[in-house]
């Protein structure tokens, strides 16, 4: 090849490892790169996009001892090859560290592309977001790419508060910036932020991305937001958008976890291209709905397929087993896993098999399997265990239990209500009342149920005992009408086992007519028309009492109202639930 400028070229257009290692032997031998800083920086750069990025580090050493000088082109490349080398690469970090300090001696630091590159590995592979930030606000200049790699990582560190006020600051915007406050949204778990942040990113003309509308439809199946969920959908078909499997799988998702598992599975079978996190998420859709048989059948079809399942899948497929009480196919599956798959099981699966033996009675088995775990059970396998305990009115195990599971979660209120829900149901109240001084002394509050309701896109949500709502007048309205008529109709009898506080049995009543599902219903029947489905999402198990009055509500009213608690779905319709009060 003539000159440096040939070899700069080809190297622009190579992307695989090996043939730039073989252009950099050849530059090597015939003397060309210790001569050359045009060379270093175009292998540099070409290692950098390649998948083996960490192969440009042994360059720059390279450069140096040849003694050459890094330009503003060598050390953007070089940062990012730094930066997207595996976090167990030896010596990328004190590299990063070593080429801050190089580029301050030269002077580098004050051009843009230099300036991003040190904020992105200071974000990134150094863990240190304050210095990132410290560069961000001394930097001779700034764009939004300065902006969007703090952000991200912000959010990534879920600190959504600080990535929200860089983001509030930025002078310009760009899909990325949005990008990465939605999804960092996402991530700390507030889809409603998520969502008005869409809504503003909307207001402000701005056409979002894949990305964005992936993040958007993770919200909208947080908050079980289904009318926005659909929009994004119909958008996606006005725009003649492609639905790639990620896009796909998302909407999948989103439809599963909003009640609506058969839009979900059309979504699905529509897919042209099908990974097993696709399969998965369908498989765990119709798990959670109760249609354990089907999730199985659709989890023998991905292995028909040639879809090889991964730890992920057989957590669905488990799950099936768990939700349909399948006990002889969960174990069928577990062993298959190991034996056929080679997976080696993870906590996650020993959880699957502790809630699916113990929820179907086989508390012995169930406590014999977390005994001979090759783990130490964490607070999940606990809860598990102490589920079937509440299920089966265990109380010694269930004592045994909570005192493993509260040294490992001692500020939290799981063990002690289920437990003091068991002493209660078991006509235990002293000891009910026990566990409750017990908290109190401890300071241990417990997690308030919260429910949330979409109607008309707009998602109302009310938390137990909370009267803040603006109409909430009209809803304690509501809720006499609806007691008042399922005690006359149905027969109604307020279940108050379950109601902890030592009040009297008049507060009770109150107590339990303000559990915050009771008050989303009593809302949305106030406010939406009588064939309309009543879609609520909880964030905790759906109390006994409150089981049985939406059961009841659902025939007196003759509405579908359909629950997504911690767990799974219920379906209530004509009086009955669909996961056969087994929850």
């Amino acid at each position: 090849m003539a000159g440096a400028a040939g070899y700069v070229e080809l190297l622009s257009r190579c992307g695989e490892a090996r043939a730039i290692s073989r252009i950099q032997a050849a530059l090597v031998t015939s003397g060309r790169l210790r001569r050359s800083v045009e060379l270093h920086d175009a292998l540099i750069r070409a290692l950098s996009r390649s998948a083996r990025p960490h192969l440009a580090h042994p360059l720059y050493a390279h450069l140096l001892r040849a003694g050459l000088l890094p330009t503003p082109h060598t050390l953007p490349s070089l940062l990012k090859s730094i930066a997207l080398s595996p976090a167990a690469t030896p010596g990328a970090a004190a590299l990063a560290v070593a080429v801050h300090a190089h580029a301050v001696k030269l002077g580098l630091e004050r051009f843009l592309l230099v300036s991003n590159a040190l904020i992105r590995v200071h974000a990134g592979i150094l863990g240190r977001l304050d210095d990132g930030l410290l560069l961000l606000r001394t930097a001779s200049a700034v764009d939004a790419a300065s902006f969007n790699t703090l952000i991200t990582a912000y959010a990534r560190a879920g600190r959504a508060a600080d990535a929200r006020k860089l983001f509030d600051e930025m002078p310009a915007r760009s899909a990325v910036s949005w990008s990465a406050m939605v999804n960092g949204y996402v991530q700390a778990g507030d889809g409603r932020e998520a969502l008005e942040m869409f809504a503003q990113m909307q207001a402000e003309g701005v056409c979002p991305d894949d990305t964005v509308l992936v993040g958007v439809l993770a919200a909208c199946a947080q908050h079980g937001a289904l009318e926005q969920g659909k929009w994004v959908h119909g958008y996606l078909k006005a725009h003649g958008t492609r639905i790639t499997v990620f896009l796909g799988t998302a909407l999948v998702d989103m439809y599963a976890k909003c009640g609506e598992v058969q839009l979900a599975m059309d979504v699905f079978e529509a897919m042209k291209d099908k990974n097993v996190l696709a399969w998965t998420t369908m498989i765990k859709g119709l798990a959670i709905h109760g249609r354990g048989s089907e999730a199985l059948t659709l989890f023998s079809q991905m292995e028909s397929s040639g879809v090889r399942p991964d730890d992920i899948a057989f957590i669905g497929a488990l799950c099936a087993c768990t939700h349909a009480g399948l006990v002889d196919k969960g174990r069928e599956l577990f062993d298959s896993m190991v034996r056929k798959y080679g997976i080696k099981p993870k906590i996650e699966h020993y959880g699957c098999m502790v809630d699916l033996l113990a929820r179907n009675g086989l508390l012995g088995e169930a406590k014999e399997m977390i005994q001979k775990m090759p783990m130490k059970p964490d607070a999940l396998i606990w809860g598990a265990l102490m589920a079937g305990c509440r299920f089966h009115k265990n109380v010694e195990l269930a004592e045994y239990v909570v005192k493993h599971w509260i040294l490992l979660e001692p500020d939290k209120s799981g063990a002690y209500v289920l437990l003091a829900n068991i002493y209660a149901a078991s006509g235990r109240h002293n000891s009910a009342r026990e566990i409750r001084h017990l908290m109190r002394e401890k300071g241990v509050d417990k997690t308030p149920g919260c429910s949330t309701v979409e109607i008309r896109g707009i998602i109302h949500q009310f938390i137990v005992g909370d009267l803040s709502h603006p109409r909430i007048k009209d809803i304690l309205t509501k809720w006499h009408e609806i007691d008042s008529r399922i005690r006359l109709e149905e027969g109604y009898i307020p279940d108050k086992k379950e109601v902890l506080l030592d009040i009297e049995e008049e507060e009770k009543d109150d107590a339990l007519s303000r559990h915050s599902e009771k008050l989303a219903i009593a809302f949305a029947l106030i406010i939406t028309s009588d064939n309309m489905p009543i879609r609520i999402v909880k964030n905790l198990r759906v109390c006994h009492d409150c089981h049985h009055v939406t059961k009841l509500i659902s025939k007196v009213y003759g509405r579908e109202i359909i629950v997504r608690d911690r767990t799974r779905f219920h379906l209530f319709k004509d009086g009955s639930c669909s996961c056969k009060d087994y929850w």
